[in-house]
């Protein structure tokens, strides 16, 4: 076995908050220093929105932290970016033109802070 093999590990300490470390083979050296993942919760402000209407991506993350979000429509995926205010909050709207109905959009959600990044989803089902 090769001792300069380097694997990582991840643990799971509270909800929304994933650690890891690189941990290495006997003989190789490694550093233990933790990478904390941002926190990131997604939902819509309507779910089922009707066509020409719109509705918000809402995300709660840390405070300052860059915020963005792809719809995934069942032909085109949209891109948004937006920053969350200070207490961590960001509303990133999103017009539904002609989507097609029925379709479960999903929305894509990754937010970063520094070198620390973090990602959620959420999705809607627009209606005629």
């Amino acid at each position: 076995m090769d001792n300069h093999i380097l694997r990582t590990a991840a643990i799971f300490s509270a909800p929304a908050a994933a650690l890891a470390f690189t941990l290495a083979a006997p003989g190789a050296s490694a550093s233990l220093t933790p990478t904390v993942a941002l926190p990131c919760h997604a939902s819509m402000s309507n779910s089922h929105p009707k066509d020409y209407t719109s509705t918000d991506v809402r995300v709660s993350t840390v405070g300052h932290a860059g915020v963005t979000t792809v719809a995934h429509y069942k032909t085109v995926n949209r891109k948004h970016s937006g920053t969350a205010n200070a207490k961590g909050l960001a509303s990133i709207r999103y017009y539904i033109s002609g989507a097609t109905p029925g379709y479960r959009v999903k929305v894509s959600v990754s937010v970063k802070s520094g070198s620390r990044t973090g990602s959620c989803s959420t999705s809607f089902t627009p209606h005629r």
